[in-house]
């Protein structure tokens, strides 16, 4: 899946079609089963590693595009309000002096 996978780069730089999150991950996954295995050369090993974390922070990018675009809806005296979704990292956060 390596020559699969210098395909998506140029689709992670813009240069190509855009790969799906799904995409991504399924691609990520197949990268670490592959650095786990431990049967890669080392050059092997680095590309692999170059790759998942440039997947990395595709699918971190677009998991913060879709809370972004994510709103809940909040029954309040004027009725229901739209409200901007709060991410749990954040909710957690305030806890931590509990």
């Amino acid at each position: 899946m390596a020559k699969n996978g210098s395909t998506d780069n140029s689709a992670k730089d813009g240069n190509g079609p855009a790969i799906t999150f799904e995409q991504a991950m399924e691609t990520l996954e197949s990268i670490v089963a592959k650095l786990e295995s431990g049967d890669v050369p080392l050059e092997t090993a680095i590309e692999l590693f170059q790759e998942g974390m440039s997947l990395s922070k595709l699918c971190g990018q677009k998991l913060e595009q879709v809370e972004r675009r994510i709103e809940m809806l909040v029954e309040g005296d004027a009725g229901m309000q739209r409200k901007p979704f709060a991410a749990v990292k954040e909710e957690a956060s305030g806890d931590k002096g509990v």
